[in-house]
């Protein structure tokens, strides 16, 4: 696949098959997304690959915890605000998804049962956690890991799988540290959902839209 075919064609999946993602393609894409740029060749990244039983038990904890109303608590602060033209292109994009569910956005229970797949990971038989070192600055560190993150997500579209950027895994830490033995020092940044994407699923097919690109570029000369 060329390289803007990936970039263009690549989308975050919100259902996938029960299809099993072979261990050896996981080991492919991350054999070639280590070579992901970051500051000084640093690679401060540190991937987790949690499938079968482990991610089962995940995936079931995360639902409960995400269910009862717990407080995240991620090791990453999420965004609580966003400037108005950022909040736009946010609210345009649950719109468009509450529509194609057919959910009235008045249906707080319609809309917290999509939540709750988002908990479970769309279905995702594979999840890749993402994390760094404590002790290094966290704001290149950051952009180090969501170097290697959409690099990750790039050559899985391009061998066939979906994947979807879920910081809806990473709200407990604390709970991914247990299941997958995450030391303490590491600070878990992402979590990539990867596995087969159901084709017909809505939600995996609709128009996307991204801002024109004289709205994000100034040129000076």
């Amino acid at each position: 696949m060329e390289l803007e075919a990936a970039v263009r064609g690549r989308r975050s999946i919100r259902k996938f098959s029960d299809r099993k993602v072979p261990g050896v393609l996981v080991e492919e894409i991350l054999d070639a997304a280590r070579w992901a740029p970051s500051w000084g060749n640093t690679q401060p990244w540190e991937l987790d690959v949690i499938t079968g039983a482990p991610l089962e038990a995940f995936r079931a904890a995360n639902e409960r915890m995400f269910a009862a109303g717990l407080a995240a608590a991620p090791d990453v602060p999420m965004p609580e605000s966003w400037p108005a033209e950022l909040k736009a292109r946010y609210g345009d994009l649950g719109r468009t998804m509450l529509d194609l569910m057919g959910i009235d956005r008045a249906d707080k229970d319609a809309r917290n049962q999509l939540y709750a797949r988002m908990a479970g990971l769309f279905g995702a038989p594979c999840l890749i956690v993402v994390s760094i070192p404590r002790e290094v600055s966290l704001e290149y560190a950051m952009l180090d890991a969501g170097l290697v993150v959409q690099t990750i997500c790039l050559l899985a579209h391009a061998k066939g799988l979906g994947t979807c950027i879920m910081a809806a895994a990473v709200r407990y830490p604390d709970l991914l540290r247990r299941i997958a033995l995450i030391p303490e020092n590491r600070r878990i940044v992402a979590a990539i959902a990867a596995g087969y994407p159901d084709p017909e699923y809505p939600l995996n097919r609709f128009a996307r839209n991204r801002a024109d690109l004289r709205e994000i570029v100034r040129w000076v000369d």
